[in-house]
């Protein structure tokens, strides 16, 4: 067995899957073929920061066992790798937090049990921000991490994988989001990147967050980035499922697309918010995107959801919920630290960050309270249409920089902008835990991917997932960074 002209390390997984069923490469030669780009391109991107390459190997040769001998597991001998914030039996799980140095992960998340029970074999893990608190994948344990696209640009955070994707070095990589942290990435290396409806893949396993079910975390969602559509199909159909403490009783049938063709969707195009830019030619990429959908037949209008206005509260409340979120582990004077630094900007969203930094029981109950609101009016919403489009970042992917996020401001077409508005066009999602899918939408005149979202109704993962691929099947699929070739030999 070995390679074949129609295979190569850019391969959508699903293709890959297939070659490795008609034992046209085993499984062993495969990791063998990704092995070897590590060793070649990995010096530059540093995006695989702890390597498993001989527990991989091992199970690589298992995996080629386990077919032989009938197995027809859907992952079987597919390469992957993991973010370092999830748990790895034996491997750290630091989220880039110094004080975590010489951690080990007592056993794995459950979404890598399921991924190694179907088959995938785990290569190693991808780089992180500190905290995962940013839009990079840079931290003081492992250094940064660079975009093959231009390596002196970020990759996007926290789920640094996106570049470890993209430069053909893993078949399909786990990562985790709260506020972009894999759709930003995305978008940022012209991938595909599903955060999935809360609730139907478990957290447990996942730094910050708890090795056991984790309900206190509502937003934050695992799941996956990959090169192709179907990848991604594929993949949440391995990870979804009851956490642990659920697993006798809860059930889990997602409903199917609500529609084939692009044609017969109905797609809602979020107006443009005056109070915040994004870069032009991202505009100008999703109104081309809606002159095709127009043309092909879809219907498409620029239209919000009632009663929700300008999303101004709506961030507000995401911002509250995602402070109280990553602060929940911080020690008493780092929490009053930051909530004095960010009072002391005297603006409305870094206010919002404070409270959620040092919220108490009721504010807590009251945002609560206003998310249900919100799930309800998305709910009303996506009655009468199937798909909201929206950018996916205010700006492609920029330099690497190390200024605290405080202080850093982005520049958009003359304009200077807080850089925390980078969460705005995530939170859309985040906040009322709806399914939302950021892919390719072309590059621009600098060379870097453009991406934009697709936002659908709770638990209608495979709606959003069936769009995004017709636009993959209409409008252009990836296609690798200049400089990687695409040889496993």
């Amino acid at each position: 067995m070995g390679t074949t002209d129609e295979l190569n390390a850019f391969s959508p997984a699903t293709q890959i899957l297939r070659a490795l069923s008609k034992r046209k490469i085993s499984a062993a030669e495969l990791l063998e073929g990704y092995l070897r780009r590590v060793a070649r391109y990995d010096g530059d991107l540093n995006s695989i920061v702890i390597r498993d390459f001989d527990r991989a190997t091992r199970d690589a040769r298992a995996a080629d066992e386990r077919r032989s001998a009938g197995d027809a597991s859907p992952l079987l001998g597919l390469p992957i790798t993991v973010k370092e914030s999830v748990d790895v039996e034996g491997l750290a799980s630091t989220a880039g937090v110094t004080e975590r140095i010489g951690h080990q992960a007592p056993g794995d998340a459950l979404t890598v049990t399921r991924l190694r029970q179907a088959g995938a074999i785990v290569m190693g893990k991808t780089n992180v921000c500190t905290w995962l608190a940013d839009f990079n994948a840079d931290n003081p344990i492992y250094g940064r991490t660079n975009n093959p696209w231009n390596l002196d640009l970020t990759p996007g955070g926290s789920s640094g994988g996106s570049a470890t994707l993209a430069a053909g070095l893993t078949a399909l990589d786990l990562g985790s989001d709260l506020g972009g942290s894999l759709r930003i990435p995305a978008a940022f290396c012209g991938l595909w990147g599903h955060k999935p409806s809360a609730g139907i893949v478990p957290n447990t396993g996942h730094f910050p967050g708890s090795d056991r079910p984790n309900p206190a975390f509502p937003m934050a969602a695992q799941g996956l980035h990959a090169r192709s559509v179907s990848d991604l199909e594929v993949g949440l159909n391995v990870i979804t499922g009851p956490d642990a403490d659920l697993e006798t009783a809860w059930q889990l049938r997602l409903p199917a697309a609500r529609h084939l063709r692009l044609k017969d969707f109905r797609v809602a195009v979020l107006p443009a918010m005056q109070w915040l830019p994004v870069d032009g030619e991202i505009v100008s990429a999703l109104n081309t995107l809606c002159d095709g959908l127009r043309k092909a037949g879809a219907m498409v209008r620029e239209i919000g959801p009632a009663g929700v206005g300008d999303l101004r509260d709506h961030y507000r409340i995401f911002r509250a919920m995602m402070g109280f979120t990553v602060s929940a582990h911080w020690p008493n004077a780092v929490r009053e630290r930051m909530v004095a630094a960010k009072l002391a900007r005297q603006e409305e969203f870094h206010a919002a960050d404070a409270h959620g930094f040092a919220a108490t029981a009721p504010q807590l109950a009251g945002w609560l309270g206003k998310c249900s609101l919100y799930r309800s009016a998305w709910r009303e919403f996506f009655r009468e249409w199937d798909i909201l489009l929206t950018p996916m970042s205010l700006v492609p992917a920029f330099e690497h920089t190390r200024v605290p996020t405080a202080d850093r401001r982005l520049q958009i077409d003359g304009k200077s902008v807080e850089f925390d508005y980078m969460s705005f066009y995530p939170s859309v999602a985040t906040l009322a835990g709806l399914p939302a899918v950021a892919f390719l939408t072309g590059k621009n005149k600098a060379g870097l991917p453009l991406g934009l979202q697709a936002i659908g109704p709770l638990l209608e993962d495979f709606t959003v997932l069936k769009f995004a691929g017709l636009i993959e099947n209409e409008f252009g699929s990836f296609k690798p960074p200049d400089g990687y070739d695409g040889d496993l030999a």
